[in-house]
């Protein structure tokens, strides 16, 4: 094999070399400071591919050094990402809200109460109001899906607001 220690190793023959030479190395200095949870034959792989990447700013006498030290890297970050993980499994989610029983009675009455009002309104006034404030749509958008007129979709959606403002009384709504 070739003596010069400043060789490419961009070339296939050298890089082969390499590859030969290191990579059980490699694999068996990460199967036995880490373990086999860590997938050692991935990220002796991923040290080659960059190695590969980098082949014409590393020299052959550096290319030890380099494959231990990328794959060493590679399976910490993995440590360090496996530790981000569990401390975010540990944090549990918030079981309470700020609200009081009080407020979250009056909301489901009210809610109750909402639905009963929408049953009750016309069902052009039902359609045309929830496509305008659950739907967002505008009146030219609900007039041309509905076939009728501005005018005609500006009056069901008035009609309907009164009468959830009416109905509603109790609860204050805008």
């Amino acid at each position: 094999m070739p003596k010069d220690l400043n060789e490419n190793i961009c070339e296939a023959k050298v890089f082969e070399h390499v590859y030969n030479t290191y990579s059980k190395d490699v694999h068996n200095f990460l199967y036995y400071k880490y373990g086999e949870q860590f997938n050692p034959k991935d990220k002796v792989q991923d040290a080659f591919i960059k190695l590969w990447d980098n082949c014409k700013k590393v020299t052959l006498s550096k290319a030890k050094s380099f494959l231990f030290t990328v794959a060493n890297n590679m399976v910490l970050n993995d440590i360090k990402h496996h530790k981000v993980v569990l401390n975010h499994q540990k944090m549990a989610p918030r079981s309470h809200t700020n609200e009081t029983p009080e407020f979250i009675l009056e909301q489901e009455q009210f809610f109750e109460r909402y639905k009963k009002v929408l049953e009750s309104l016309t069902e052009d006034q039902r359609v045309a109001f929830l496509l305008s404030k659950a739907e967002g749509k505008t009146h030219r958008e609900i007039a041309d899906f509905l076939g009728v007129t501005n005018k005609v979709v500006e009056y069901r959606i008035y009609s309907a607001f009164n009468i959830l403002k009416k109905e509603l009384e109790g609860f204050k709504i805008k």
